[in-house]
């Protein structure tokens, strides 16, 4: 629990030092125009849906759904709620913190060709990144933990959520919806919701808990 809570933390402080970086002006804004400016390829018809499919893997409503969906799964195997309950726990807790830094701080996309801060924009945390770890890695997590898998399974899963994560930031990059600031912020805050709600399932017991 308490070695979790420290790694949430470190997590966090990293969030707090890219906000830091976005609203100073600091060498990651300046990083943050040279990518947005760069040349991109231009895809065909099938390229860019296929890039919008890996995309929608952090999309709110697809990650959610799948999450909740599978946890029920898993809740009627093990014949507890605790995976539903954590599961909607991550999910409420990431969408008031992505959804408040988001309002707060008011960042304007990349497309728009110019970065401001509250100027009613959705851009800084990246609740695409944030979704994407938050949601992946939680679902891992409950399979590994709750459905009895190998060790072996469990590392096989962590590689699937490093793929998916990483798929849809590289896409968000390609696509330019998202500086990259934004999406390290999402990433380091989606990392410290996903370790502190599984320092919540470690430290609060039930009956039905593995050991």
């Amino acid at each position: 629990m308490v070695k979790a809570l420290e790694w949430s933390g470190v997590l966090f402080i990293g969030f707090l030092i890219v906000t830091q970086q976005v609203v100073v002006n600091g060498p990651l804004v300046h990083l943050d125009a040279i990518i947005a400016n760069a040349d991109r390829p231009k895809f065909s018809a099938t390229t860019n849906f296929l890039l919008m499919q890996i995309d929608n893997l952090g999309l709110r409503g697809v990650t959610a759904t799948i999450l909740l969906f599978a946890a029920l799964l898993i809740c009627r195997r093990f014949k507890s709620w605790r995976p539903f309950n954590l599961s909607l726990l991550s999910l409420l807790a990431l969408n008031l913190i992505v959804g408040l830094a988001k309002l707060g701080f008011g960042r304007t996309k990349p497309r728009l060709n110019v970065d401001l801060l509250y100027s009613g924009g959705l851009s800084y945390p990246s609740g695409h990144a944030a979704n994407a770890l938050l949601t992946w890695g939680l679902l891992s997590y409950l399979i590994f933990r709750y459905t009895h898998r190998e060790p072996f399974v469990g590392m096989r899963l962590t590689w699937l959520v490093v793929l998916i994560t990483s798929g849809v930031c590289i896409v968000s990059l390609f696509r330019n919806t998202h500086w990259l600031s934004d999406l390290i912020g999402g990433l380091f805050i989606g990392g410290a919701l996903l370790v502190a709600v599984i320092a919540v399932d470690r430290f609060v017991p039930s009956k039905r808990q593995p050991s």
